[in-house]
C-alpha cells in the first residue's frame, strides 16, 4: 500500500468516525430538547418520586455534563447504559437481542433481493423489447416506486388476512414470510433494472462480438463475459443496501410485529427511553456508515 492510498483509507476512516460523533451529538441534544421527559407519562408518579428516579439515572444534571458523561460511558467502555423503561435490562443486551432477529430478516431479504434481482435483469436483458422484457420492467416499476409500508399492508391483507396462508406476527412460526418479502421487493427491483441495463452495455461490447465471431458458445459468452462483467456495478450496490435493508426494517417490523431492532427503536421513542433512542441511533448509524465505508 503507497502513501497516497494509506493518507486516503485513513482520510475515509476519520471522516466516518467524525460523522458517527455528529450523530451522536445531534441525536442528545434533539433528544433533551423535546419537552417532557422519561417519567413524565408514567401513573402514580409524584413530583418526589420522578426527582429521585432522574437522580438515580443522572438526568437531573446539567445537559453539557450528561452529554459528555455518555460520550466518556460509549468510548472508553462501550457502555450504553440502562434502559429507563425495560428496567434491569441494559440498552446494549435490549439491541443485541433485536439485531439477532433484524440481522437474519435483513440478511435473507437481501441475498434473496440480489438473486432474484439478477436473474430477472439478465433475462429481461437478453430478451430485450420482447414480451417477458416489458413485463418484467412493469413489474420492476411499480416495486421500486411503492413505498415499504404500502407493500408490507398490502401483502398482509392479502396473505394473512384474506387467504389466510401466512402469519401476521412475526414472532410466530413462518411470520418472517412476508417480512422478508416486503423488505426484498425494492432491492429486487432495483437490482433487476441495474443488471439489464449494465448487461446491455456489457452485450454491446466490442470484446462480447469478438467471442461471438470466434465461435465461443452463446452459454459461455453470457456466464462467462457478459454476465460476469455487468455485475460490476450490482456488488457495488449491494453493500450500502444490506445495511440499509437492516437499519430501514423499521415500519415493516411494526407492520408485523417483528421484535427486532426497528421495533425496540420506535417503542423507545414512544417510551422517552434516552439511553435505548441513544444505543439504537448510534448502532444503525455505525452500521451504515461502515458499509458505505467498506
Amino acid at each position: 500500500m503507497n502513501s497516497k492510498t494509506l493518507f486516503y483509507v485513513l482520510k475515509r476512516i476519520g471522516l466516518a468516525i467524525l460523522t458517527i460523533w455528529v450523530v451522536i451529538t445531534i441525536t442528545f441534544f434533539v433528544m433533551h430538547a423535546v419537552p417532557g421527559g422519561p417519567f413524565v407519562g408514567e401513573k402514580a408518579t409524584t413530583p418526589a418520586v420522578q426527582a429521585a428516579m432522574e437522580a438515580k439515572y443522572g438526568l437531573d444534571k446539567p445537559v453539557l455534563e450528561q452529554y459528555f458523561t455518555y460520550l466518556g460511558d460509549i468510548v472508553l467502555r462501550f457502555d450504553f447504559g440502562p434502559s429507563l423503561k425495560q428496567r434491569g435490562r441494559q440498552v446494549i443486551d435490549i439491541i443485541a437481542d433485536g439485531m439477532k432477529v433484524s440481522a437474519k430478516l435483513g440478511l435473507i431479504a437481501a441475498f434473496g433481493a440480489l438473486v432474484v434481482g439478477i436473474v430477472l435483469g439478465a433475462v429481461a436483458a437478453l430478451q430485450r423489447n420482447k414480451v417477458i422484457d416489458k413485463v418484467i420492467m412493469v413489474i420492476t416499476t411499480a416495486f421500486v416506486s411503492m413505498p415499504s409500508f404500502i407493500a408490507g399492508a398490502l401483502l398482509l391483507t392479502i396473505f394473512a388476512v384474506s387467504l389466510h396462508l401466512l402469519p401476521a406476527n412475526g414472532a410466530q412460526k413462518n411470520g418472517l414470510i412476508l417480512p422478508v418479502v416486503t423488505l426484498g421487493l425494492y432491492p429486487m427491483a432495483y437490482i433487476t433494472r441495474l443488471t439489464r441495463s449494465s448487461m446491455l452495455d456489457v452485450l454491446g461490447q466490442d470484446y462480447i462480438r469478438t467471442a461471438r465471431a470466434k465461435g465461443v458458445p452463446g452459454f459461455k459468452v453470457i456466464f462467462g463475459h457478459a454476465l460476469k462483467n455487468s455485475l460490476i456495478p450490482v456488488i457495488t450496490y449491494f453493500g450500502p443496501m444490506l445495511a440499509y435493508i437492516v437499519t430501514g426494517s423499521i415500519v415493516v417490523e411494526q407492520i408485523f410485529a417483528v421484535p427486532g431492532i426497528g421495533r425496540a427503536f420506535v417503542n423507545s421513542i414512544t417510551g422517552r427511553d434516552y439511553p435505548l433512542i441513544m444505543g439504537t441511533t448510534i448502532i444503525l448509524a455505525c452500521l451504515i456508515i461502515i458499509m458505505n465505508l467498506v
